[in-house]
C-alpha cells in the first residue's frame, strides 16, 4: 500500500515511520524542515533556551549551595542561540536518518491534494512532481495566531518564532497572553535580564490548568518580579523610535522595548486542496475527523494541530499512529481522557485528566489529595521547595480523575499518574506502591495517601 503524509512534524514523521514499520510504501512531503514547529520553532528550541536560563539561575545562586564563584556571570545571547541551533540540527539530522533507515521517501516542497489518490508537489526549485497514493494523512500543523492590532515585524512586535532567535535581550518586554507559551518565555527572558510584563484577557495565568496550580504559578511570577495584569486586553499598539507603546483596556499605557504576542495558534489548513476534494472543515479551519482520525473523504486522514483539538506534539504523534493503523485496516482510537501535558515554567507544571473545576461542572463526587514539595527531603536538598502535588479521585470507585503537579521535574513526574489512569488503577494502588527515598516521586505517593487523609508526612487535618 502507498501512504503519503503531508507534513513532517511530530505527527507526520511519527506516522510515516509507523507506516513503514507496518509495511507501507511511504512518502512524506514537507515544505520547510522535518520536525515541524515542535522541533524547529517550538518545543525543542524553547526547552534549550530554558536550559540555558536554568543554568544561569543556578550559577547566580551558587552561594546558596555553599559554592564560592568568582567573577561575573552573564548570558551571551549569540552563544545561547548557537547552542539552540546545534541541538535542533542534531534532532533534524536524526529524523532524516530514521527516514533513511525505514525507507521513507522525503520530498521537500509544498503539497496540494489533487484528489484522494494524488498529491501535486511544487518542489523548492519550482518544478512539479505528482505523487500517486492509496491513503493520505494530513499533518500540516499550525502557526502563531496574528490579529491586525499586532502586525508581526520580527523587530519590535514578535511572534514565538521570532522570540527563539533573539539577537539582543530587550531591556523591557511586554508579553501579550499568559498562556503556556507566554509564561515560558516570561521566565526565559526575565532570567536573561529583561523587565517582563504580561497582559492576559482571562482572570488567571495558564487558565487551562487547575486553579490551584495557576495560583501557585502566579505566586512564582510575582516572586520573580514578573508583572502580570489579568482581565486586561491590549486595545492598540503604537510603534515608536525606541520601542512600543501599548494601550490597555483599562486606559493604562505600557511602554516596552519589544512586544511578544502569544495569543494562540492558527490552523494550517488553507491552500492544500481540501476544498477541491471536499474535506469538511470547522469554523476555525480545523479539519473534522472521526474517532479513527479519518475525514469525511475515505482514505484521507488528519492529525495533530490541524484537527484543532489539544495542540500537543505527543498527542499529534499518537494520533499519527492511530491514523496509520486505521489506514492499514486496523480499528484504533485515541484515549483523550489521558493526555499528559507539561509547561516548562519555573517551576514546571505537569497535568493529566480533569481539573477540579471540570469535575465540579460534570457533577462528579470526588476527593482531593494534596502534598507540598516543601515536605520532601529531596526538594530541600535540591534547593527547590516551591510546588504542589494534587490528585483528584472519584469518591465511589477511587479511580483517578486527574492529577496536577507544579514543582521541579513536574513534566517527568506526571507520567506515573498518567500510566495509572491509563490502566484504571486506583489512588490506593499508588499509595500502596513503595516509592524510593529520597525522591520527588514520593510526593505522588503522599498525595495519593492524602486523598484518604493518611499521608504520613502531612499534618493532621483539622
Amino acid at each position: 500500500m502507498k501512504l503519503t503524509v503531508l507534513g513532517a512534524g511530530p505527527g507526520g514523521y511519527v506516522a510515516a515511520i509507523k507506516a513503514a514499520q507496518l509495511g507501507a510504501e511511504v512518502t512524506v512531503i514537507e515544505e520547510s524542515e522535518v520536525g515541524g514547529t515542535c522541533l524547529n520553532r517550538g518545543c525543542i528550541p524553547t526547552k534549550t533556551l530554558i536550559a540555558s536560563a536554568e543554568a544561569l539561575h543556578k550559577t547566580k545562586n551558587a552561594h546558596s549551595f555553599g559554592l564560592d564563584l568568582d567573577g561575573n556571570v552573564s548570558p551571551n545571547i549569540q552563544k545561547i542561540v548557537e547552542r539552540k541551533n546545534k541541538v535542533v540540527g542534531i534532532q533534524v539530522k536524526g529524523i532524516r536518518g530514521l527516514f533513511k533507515s525505514w525507507g521513507v521517501r522525503l520530498i521537500e516542497g509544498r503539497g496540494i491534494i489533487a484528489n484522494p489518490k494524488k498529491i501535486s508537489v511544487t518542489l523548492k526549485d519550482g518544478s512539479k512532481e505528482e505523487v500517486d497514493t492509496d491513503k493520505i494523512i494530513i499533518a500540516t500543523g499550525s502557526r502563531p495566531a496574528q490579529i491586525p492590532v499586532f502586525p508581526f515585524d520580527g523587530k519590535k512586535i514578535l511572534s514565538s518564532d521570532n522570540a527563539i532567535n533573539p539577537d539582543t535581550i530587550p531591556e523591557s518586554l511586554l508579553i501579550v497572553g499568559a498562556g503556556v507559551i507566554g509564561c515560558e518565555f516570561a521566565f526565559i527572558y526575565k532570567e536573561f535580564g529583561s523587565d517582563v510584563t504580561m497582559v492576559e484577557m482571562m482572570p488567571r495565568a495558564v487558565s487551562t490548568e487547575d486553579e490551584e496550580i495557576s495560583s501557585l504559578l502566579e505566586r512564582e511570577l510575582k516572586k520573580n518580579k514578573i508583572k502580570l495584569l489579568t482581565d486586561t486586553s491590549v486595545e492598540k499598539v503604537d510603534i515608536k523610535d525606541k520601542g512600543v507603546s501599548a494601550q490597555l483596556s483599562g486606559g493604562k499605557d505600557i511602554e516596552a522595548e519589544k512586544v511578544l504576542v502569544s495569543i494562540g495558534r492558527a490552523i494550517n489548513s488553507e491552500n492544500i486542496g481540501l476544498e477541491q476534494v471536499g474535506v469538511n472543515k470547522g469554523p476555525r479551519g480545523e479539519i473534522i475527523v472521526d474517532s479513527g482520525m479519518q475525514t469525511n473523504i475515505e482514505g484521507i486522514y488528519a492529525i495533530g494541530d490541524v484537527v484543532g483539538g489539544i495542540m500537543l506534539a505527543h498527542l499529534a504523534s499518537k494520533e499519527g499512529i492511530v491514523a496509520v493503523e486505521n489506514a492499514m485496516g486496523g480499528n484504533s482510537e485515541v484515549n483523550y481522557d489521558v493526555v499528559p501535558a507539561a509547561i516548562f515554567t519555573s517551576p514546571e507544571i505537569g497535568s493529566v485528566g480533569l481539573r477540579e473545576n471540570q469535575a465540579v461542572e460534570k457533577g462528579l463526587k470526588y476527593n482531593v489529595g494534596r502534598f507540598h514539595f516543601r515536605a520532601l527531603g529531596k526538594a530541600h536538598a535540591m534547593g527547590e521547595i516551591a510546588g504542589l502535588f494534587k490528585i483528584i479521585a472519584d469518591k465511589e470507585t477511587d479511580k483517578i480523575l486527574g492529577a496536577h503537579i507544579i514543582g521541579p521535574h513536574a513534566s517527568d513526574l506526571i507520567h506515573e499518574v498518567a500510566l495509572a489512569m491509563e490502566k484504571g488503577l486506583t489512588v490506593k494502588d499508588i499509595a500502596h506502591t513503595i516509592h524510593a527515598h529520597p525522591t520527588l516521586s514520593e510526593g505522588i505517593m503522599e498525595a495519593a495517601e492524602d486523598v484518604h487523609d493518611s499521608a504520613i508526612h502531612a499534618p493532621k487535618k483539622q
